[in-house]
């Protein structure tokens, strides 16, 4: 059984490098390119259809990694943790909560994608290479709004590329991990902002506790219902929610 993906990749390799003469006889044209007219290669159904399959298997870490997902499901744990509860919510719910709570941030991001990239490709007006591109600008233009200027210049630094004039002509490899780099900052200095009342109420409590002289009972028992009773009377998802997604506008 530990053999089978070993196998299966030997078996697309030899269906990719196979002769041309063999892949006629069989009707398979596997691996196809041909030069456009504009100086450029265009690549069969076939090979577009097995480089849209590859990348799917990317598409949890590009979503991790170039949406507004990280900050949010930081900034939902945290708030677990601050509250004082382990389990609850679930960690399924808070994931389904951030998830398409970065459907609703990202929305016009996807729609702009779809606009200008993936229903051209569909109507077959522009290439592979060409919807690629597009595609890839809306995403560019929201990573540079949330990135930090020093975090693009230190992977910029790190990358030992030259000085760049204009921040839309850095990279993908070098804005990434500047974006992520950043919002996990971000992230960390929201959940400051959300400890600070549940450990002031943590504080008080514990301080009653040992006025009366109730040092064998753990605070966090008492202080937990008075955390979340503050964290309802606030309407506090609705507040946390809110300010989340308006963090997200440029």
């Amino acid at each position: 059984m530990k053999r089978t993906p070993l196998l299966t990749l030997t078996l697309l390799g030899l269906l990719l490098c196979a002769t041309p003469s063999w892949a006629r006889d069989l009707g398979i044209t596997a691996l196809k390119m041909t030069a456009s007219p504009d100086g450029g290669q265009e690549y069969s159904v076939t090979l577009q259809i097995l480089i849209i399959m590859t990348a799917l298997t990317l598409l949890p870490a590009l979503l991790m990694m170039m949406t507004a997902f990280t900050r949010i499901i930081i900034v939902f744990s945290i708030l677990r943790q601050a509250l004082g509860l382990q389990q609850t919510p679930s960690n399924q719910i808070l994931l389904g909560l951030a998830l398409f709570l970065t459907f609703f941030v990202m929305a016009p991001v996807f729609k702009q994608a779809n606009e200008v990239a993936l229903t051209p490709y569909l109507n077959e007006q522009i290439g592979f290479e060409q919807a690629l591109e597009r595609a890839s600008e809306p995403f560019r233009h929201f990573m540079l709004a949330q990135t930090r200027r020093s975090d693009l210049e230190l992977f910029v630094q790190l990358s030992q590329q030259p000085p760049v004039a204009e921040p839309e002509k850095i990279d993908f490899a070098t804005l990434v991990p500047a974006f992520v780099t950043s919002e996990l900052k971000t992230a960390f200095q929201i959940g400051f902002l959300l400890f600070i009342p549940f450990l002031i109420i943590d504080l008080v409590v514990a301080s009653v506790l040992m006025a009366m002289g109730m040092m064998m009972l753990s605070p966090v028992i008492i202080s937990l219902p008075f955390k979340i009773m503050l964290f309802v009377l606030i309407d506090g998802w609705v507040l946390l929610i809110g300010n989340l997604a308006a963090s997200f506008a440029t």
